[in-house]
């Protein structure tokens, strides 16, 4: 069964149960800058996990499109991708109603529709129920053992006449799910499926992890049942409503369906690993699983607006794609067949992603021109490393120090470079470990990779902390909190973009906000630098929507009403076919701005007293951006 098969089966699988088919979100989220990425299909609805009513109903299902970056090292084994599909069914809020049709459900509609949809000949998969295994939560002191789960999960085996024995109670570590320290979460279990076919059917738990560890066993579902809410890491107790968010990797279930033993196997990258093995002049599987992976999803994140850069998501895109040269240097690869690559994605997903078709010549035009500057940054970074070289008394004397990892040989001793000098190739030139270690080889040395390991961790380790830090400081749609001063900037921050676009041009769209209580910083699509004239024209015309006491109202309508209307928003397909809409306008009719939102804003533009804008900057190529103040 191939991918589009698949997709279509999902989604009509639970269309025909009453859930509303709903469009992928953007990987870029538009209103929760916490994160750089979409990394899982319940993100874009939180809010409807905590209760806000969905335009669309209270069953949903789609196929959204994920990024994540955290294992990008581990990129070239069997199973691991910086870019994926997630399958989701979604139930907001359990249902009394006796038919339950249109209404939410829990975890006995759950369970029984995952195992159908897995195992039916007609209307799922065709999976065989034998090779499934199933995980439930095994109790903590935030919340009770899952046994309703398991008895479900036993009769549902029982009643195809399996023995209900595959089922293994995990701590909260494996059957546990969470958005992170605040939001809904609950328990969850997992589907697994046996890769191998010759597995004991009665395994115990010892067993069934020890085939776990091995892979002989592959996760291909999830139902997670979110009924508790955390604040702070702490969970404070139950949610109004019970919810059912459940997510299946296509890329999985691909493995799986075409029994294959690798995702770079299945239909989604053969016509891209197979482009590949005719171009390249010396073939690695590694290396081309890689140089796969990283285009496939710098397509896409660029489809989705982002740009190359040296922060936040710009800056992981261009990590994904200067690997995705190296490694392509190392098949022997040029540019006309990057290109190529990126065509064979395209051709591949635009009937699903049409986004994709239609920006396709600024992904290439964005990817190429990415290579050549990291060609360029290449060549500093060979120079760096003949420096390195060349220090051969600091390298004795590191070689010394670290006598009890080298052994013996003194020309191992003298040929040894620090782990922090080959972190800095890494770090700062874009230098895959395996790239420095060949560049090494030619003059007879290596790196000490116990360090570099260390130097690696390191790093890590204080990224996270600011991005742990940086996403407490942020709130939805760029806010930094909810207090007056904050939102009286952000309804400012509307009118400054529509007093850009007013004076610059229909092109100027959002790349981008943060605001806190002292300013906002707006990024914005516009190639040159923005005179002083016309800032000071873009601020009079905020400053007149002040002056005028405008009131700022939202409005429901229809996506393709909004469209026509000339509604600012971007990345329109992720919307539902109702959306919000906020209107800054005054008592003599004039609308000022009317843009797609999520709010907080204020009741009338008098409040925010006075606009101010203080700086303008480029930070990268296409993109300017606004520091202003108000009050």
């Amino acid at each position: 069964m191939q991918s589009e098969e698949i997709r279509e089966k999902f989604l009509k699988f639970f269309e025909k149960r009453g859930h509303a088919i709903i469009p992928s979100a953007s990987l870029v989220p538009e209103n929760d800058p916490s994160v750089l990425f979409t990394t899982a299909g319940m993100q874009p609805l939180v809010p409807y996990l905590l209760g806000a009513p969905h335009p669309a109903g209270k069953r949903l299902v789609n196929v959204q499109k994920c990024v994540r970056t955290q294992d990008i090292d581990e990129v070239g084994d069997n199973t691991h991708d910086t870019f994926f599909e997630m399958l989701g069914n979604w139930s907001l809020g359990d249902s009394d109603a006796p038919d339950g049709v249109g209404a939410g459900y829990f975890k006995e509609d759950a369970i029984k529709w995952s195992y159908e949809l897995l195992t039916s000949k007609d209307e799922g998969f065709g999976l065989d129920p034998n090779r499934l295994y199933v995980t439930v939560f095994e109790g903590n002191d935030d919340a009770p053992r899952d046994n309703e789960s398991a008895e479900i999960w036993k009769k549902t085996f029982e009643e195809k006449g399996i023995k209900g024995e595959r089922i293994y109670y995990l701590p909260a570590s494996k059957n546990w799910w969470s958005a992170g320290d605040n939001g809904p979460c609950g328990p969850d279990t997992e589907m697994f499926y046996d890769v191998t076919g010759k597995l004991n059917k009665g395994m115990n738990k010892e067993e069934y992890l020890a085939a776990d560890e091995r892979q002989d066993v592959v996760e291909i579902w999830n139902d997670v049942f979110m009924e508790y809410e955390k604040k702070d890491g702490k969970v404070v107790g139950k949610l109004k409503n019970k919810n059912v968010d459940t997510g299946a990797g296509l890329e999985r279930l691909c493995m799986v369906m075409q029994k294959k033993n690798n995702v770079f196997a299945t239909d989604l990258f053969s016509g891209i690993i197979q482009t590949i093995k005719t171009h390249a002049r010396s073939y690695d599987e590694r290396a081309a699983r890689i140089v796969a992976d990283h285009l496939r999803t710098a397509v896409f994140i660029i489809a989705d607006g982002a740009i190359p850069s040296n922060t936040d998501r710009g800056y992981i895109l261009r990590r994904l794609l200067r690997r995705s040269v190296r490694y392509a240097d190392m098949l022997g690869i040029d540019n006309i067949t990057v290109g190529e690559l990126i065509d064979v994605v395209v051709d591949k997903y635009h009937t699903v992603y049409s986004n994709l078709i239609e920006n396709s010549e600024a992904i290439r035009e964005e990817v190429l021109q990415e290579e050549n500057k990291f060609r360029k940054t290449l060549k500093r970074g060979l120079k760096k490393l003949e420096e390195i070289v060349q220090k051969k008394e600091k390298i004795a004397q590191f070689a010394v120090k670290h006598r009890e990892d080298f052994g013996s040989k003194s020309s191992d001793y003298i040929n040894a470079i620090s782990g922090k000098d080959a972190f800095d190739l890494y770090q700062n030139y874009g230098f895959p470990f395996e790239l420095i270690r060949e560049e090494l080889a030619k003059h007879s040395m290596f790196p000490h990779e116990k360090e570099f390991r260390e130097e690696y961790e390191l790093e890590f380790k204080k990224h996270q902390e600011l991005s742990r830090a940086g996403a407490g400081q942020k709130f939805k749609g760029g806010l930094a909190d909810t207090s007056e001063k904050t939102t009286m900037l952000h309804t400012s921050t509307h009118l400054m973009l529509a007093g850009l676009r007013k004076y610059l041009g229909d092109h100027v769209h959002q790349a981008g906000s943060n605001i806190t209580q002292e300013r906002t910083r707006f990024d914005f699509t516009h190639p040159e630098k923005v005179s002083p004239d016309i800032l000071k024209k873009v601020e009079d015309y905020v400053n007149e929507a002040i002056t005028k006491g405008c009131t700022v109202v939202i409005e429901q309508m229809p996506k393709e009403e909004a469209q026509k209307a000339g509604v600012e928003g971007s990345f329109w397909e992720k919307y539902p076919d109702i959306v919000n809409v906020y209107m800054v306008k005054a008592l003599d009719g004039t609308v000022y701005s009317r843009e797609l939102c999520g709010g907080p804003h204020v009741k009338n533009t008098s409040q925010i007293k006075h606009f101010k804008i203080i700086k303008e900057e480029a930070v990268a190529s296409g993109i300017r951006r606004i520091k202003a103040v108000v009050g």
